[in-house]
């Protein structure tokens, strides 16, 4: 980020917050991208981490993406397909703002499936 190539990593943390920049790494299990052209990525067991800087928030993923195709048809009887949200985006929305799969669902339906804003609208 700062070309501090032979850098001790201490002391580039030391500088990052003194310039009022805050690292977080999360503990993601999966993160999915979902391109315009209805394209996924899907990335198990990611390395996330968080930048914040100036009020603006900066997420870098380090993995190996599956690609898959977001339009693909669904499985026959599949409660996900019928409602068209993930199972996989209930779980993350509901334990990230502590409150059951159903409000999480619910959540999730009224943002058209947006993850960030599902969690805000029940934090």
């Amino acid at each position: 980020m700062f070309g501090g190539g032979g850098m001790n990593p201490r002391k580039m943390q030391q500088m990052m917050k003194q310039m009022g920049i805050d690292v977080t790494e999360l503990d993601a299990e999966t993160v999915t991208i979902t391109t315009a052209d209805g394209e996924q990525l899907v990335f198990e067991a990611p390395e996330v981490t968080r930048m914040d800087a100036q009020g603006t928030q900066t997420y870098q993923i380090v993995g190996e993406p599956e690609t898959t195709d977001a339009d693909a048809p669904a499985v026959e009887g599949d409660a996900e397909a019928e409602e068209g949200i993930p199972e996989d985006d209930v779980e993350l929305v509901a334990s990230q703002a502590s409150v059951s799969k159903s409000d999480a669902r619910e959540a999730l339906e009224a943002e058209d499936g947006d993850l960030a804003a599902a969690i805000s609208r029940l934090g």
